[in-house]
């Protein structure tokens, strides 16, 4: 795992500056802390931060080809490396490391474009071709790997592994983007390809970006890879298949020279991926945290870790989210509100300072079928088509319109919001079940100017489009397939590469692998959602190998409450929502978010999320302005 950093000028043969390369490329020492490398002539530059995972002599970035024309700088790992070696040396190809970043660059010069369709991993870089004048970004399929570009001054492009180094470079456009904001209040993350700063964009995932010498636009922006849109026949033996397909990627996910361990919160998937792993790597260390305060899930945890016999380490802990929330933007480098990020960091934390790769659970929820709201967006799209549409949005829409608010009451209680959901067509009723502060309160924060400049722009669209890419008879591929492109890279993935690479650690969640996603997704209905209980066909793979705990257990994670602090200091958040940060932005009602405070704190209404995707935004908002303080008092 490492960092990658570029400036690319299409139309200037000039050498880009070292300095600035290198300033770039010590913005991201936590992705790298092994070794640092740059590659600089015409027209390009690259810079590189390296933490050693394979072949630790032989691996250093960017690297070259042998007559120096192609050049790589590589963030990821490869897991199907051994075996394009060999189809490479098949063809007269020689290889001089053990690295499987030489796969990639040997791979360009024998396939082009098609080596992507070829690589089984977690990847983002950029390579250069200088016979071709072409220079190539890419993204993994899933978007475990980040990658940003900005333009720059005179047509020139620049790109990095995260958000800092774009925006420690002059000339590339500051400001808000209103649209991300948006998405932001409504989500709890800036979905791609935008980011939260107007200047700077994302590249999606499983998509390729074909810069060209002498073209001021780039050539060409392609998906190469997408998820299935309709559901296969089922497999005969599923659960077999299923234990197959998954231990096959834990085992290629345990490729390393260096101490490997694994996530454990005593739930379903990290359970699983760890008993598959400690079969198939003795000794593998295994990690837990718990907060206080919180559900203890440390002793099923410890179930699995004695009876696997991984070298297991638990840590209790407090987490202060006040506190929590004005750090996101360091790491995120814009707002990120998903709070589980704290929890996250704290057992990456403790992993790092036993080994540098870790494995995962994450993806098992998304690929089958795990969350809470894939089992009521199925059953509401039952009762949607026995009901008439005009039915359903007269008559249910004014029953939810006037029935009471019960924003505290569990789910099944709140009919209002199940009633308004039910009103709606299908995308628009599982984007309600996904949106963390719906469009009447969310617009209602703002000071009118931004109201006025999103006008028309709806963070519902998105879902709208993707659901409509899948079968409208399988309503459960439909939002499945949704949050693969929005909530997995969005939020998951985001949250677990930049938690896990502060702490320079690497993380793989073999359930991601995308050969199983590809089986998962398209596995029947019944396999994935059944009586109400998701990853049926998991359950029955691991039924030999987990305890019973495990597998009839709720849905665990590391993370836990966060309303009862907020009700506790909400003379703090008061103050921070109604400081200088959020009210000099000008992109709030002060009234609006003093409101907001008060329902909560007075027990009328649960508003932890939006609070905390608040507090989170006003710790961006304050980051953001000492910089220009600082120029100012040195000017």
């Amino acid at each position: 795992m490492c960092g990658l950093t570029g400036l690319f000028h299409p139309l200037d043969p000039a050498i880009p500056d070292r300095g600035t390369l290198t300033r770039m490329t010590d913005l991201l020492r936590h992705r790298g802390p092994d070794g640092e490398g740059f590659h600089t002539e015409p027209h390009l530059g690259l810079g590189h931060r390296r933490l050693a995972i394979v072949d630790l002599a032989g691996g250093a970035q960017p690297m070259a080809t042998p007559d120096g024309k192609v050049v790589i700088s590589f963030n990821g790992e490869i897991y199907n490396h051994a075996e394009l070696r060999t189809a490479l040396q098949a063809l007269g190809h020689v290889f001089r490391t053990r690295s499987d970043t030489e796969s990639i660059l040997l791979g360009w010069r024998a396939w082009g474009l098609g080596v992507l369709d070829r690589l089984d991993g977690m990847f983002a870089f950029a390579l250069w071709d200088r016979d071709r004048g072409e220079l190539l970004l890419a993204r993994d399929r899933l978007g475990e790997k980040p990658l940003h570009y900005a333009r720059t001054p005179g047509g020139g492009f620049a790109f990095a592994s995260e958000l800092a180094p774009l925006l420690a470079l002059p000339g590339v456009a500051r400001g808000m983007n209103h649209a991300a904001l948006e998405d932001f209040l409504a989500l709890g993350y800036v979905p791609d390809p935008h980011s939260m700063h107007i200047g700077i964009q994302r590249l999606p995932p499983a998509h390729a970006l074909l810069l060209r010498r002498g073209a001021a636009e780039p050539a060409a922006l392609y998906r190469y890879w997408q998820p299935p849109t309709r559901a296969a026949a089922a497999p005969s033996d599923a659960a077999g298949e299923m234990t197959r397909r998954l231990d096959a990627a834990v085992r290629a996910r345990l490729m390393a020279d260096v101490p490997l361990g694994s996530f454990l919160s005593g739930g379903l998937d990290s359970g699983a991926v760890t008993a598959l792993a400690a079969q198939a790597h003795k000794g593998i260390a295994s990690f837990t945290i718990g907060f206080e305060g919180a559900e203890d899930e440390s002793a099923i945890a410890a179930m699995v870790a004695e009876r696997y016999g991984t070298e297991h380490r638990t840590q209790s802990a407090t987490a202060d989210y006040l506190a929590a929330a004005r750090g996101q933007a360091a790491i995120f480098g814009e707002p990120f509100g998903d709070h589980s990020a704290v929890p996250t960091l704290a057992v990456c934390t403790l992993a790092r300072k036993h080994v540098t790769v870790a494995l995962s659970g994450d993806g098992g929820d998304e690929v089958f079928a795990g969350y809470r709201r894939y089992r009521f967006h199925k059953l509401s799209e039952g009762v949607r088509r026995m009901l008439p549409a005009g039915v359903r949005r007269q008559v249910i829409g004014r029953l939810a319109a006037a029935y009471p608010v019960m924003a505290r009451a569990p789910r099944w209680l709140r009919a209002r919001n199940t009633l308004t959901e039910l009103s709606l067509d299908s995308a628009l009723g599982y984007y309600r079940t996904v949106c963390k502060l719906h469009h009447e309160k969310r617009r209602g924060l703002y000071a009118a100017g931004v109201r006025t400049t999103l006008d028309g722009y709806d963070p519902s669209d998105r879902f709208t489009g993707l659901m409509a890419e899948c079968d409208p008879e399988d309503s459960l591929l439909q939002a499945q397939y949704a949050d693969l492109h929005t909530y997995l890279p969005g939020d998951i993935l985001t949250k677990l590469d930049r938690t896990s690479m502060a702490v320079s650690l690497e993380v793989r969640p073999p359930l991601l692998a995308h050969p199983m996603v590809e089986w998962g997704m398209a596995l029947p209905a019944h396999l994935k959602l059944q009586g109400g209980v998701g990853k049926q066909i998991l359950r029955q793979a691991m039924a030999p190998m987990l305890p019973n705990e495990v597998l009839s257990g709720p849905k665990r994670g590391f993370a836990q409450g966060i309303a009862g602090q907020f009700r506790e200091r909400a003379e703090v958040v008061r103050a921070r929502l109604g400081g200088e940060a959020m009210l000099d932005s000008g992109l709030f009602d002060a009234v609006a978010l003093h409101r907001l405070v008060d329902e909560h704190e007075s027990g009328r209404a649960d508003h932890a999320q939006p609070i905390w995707q608040l507090l989170v935004l006003e710790g961006f908002l304050r980051g953001a302005s000492e910089p220009a303080e600082a120029e100012m008092a040195q000017a």
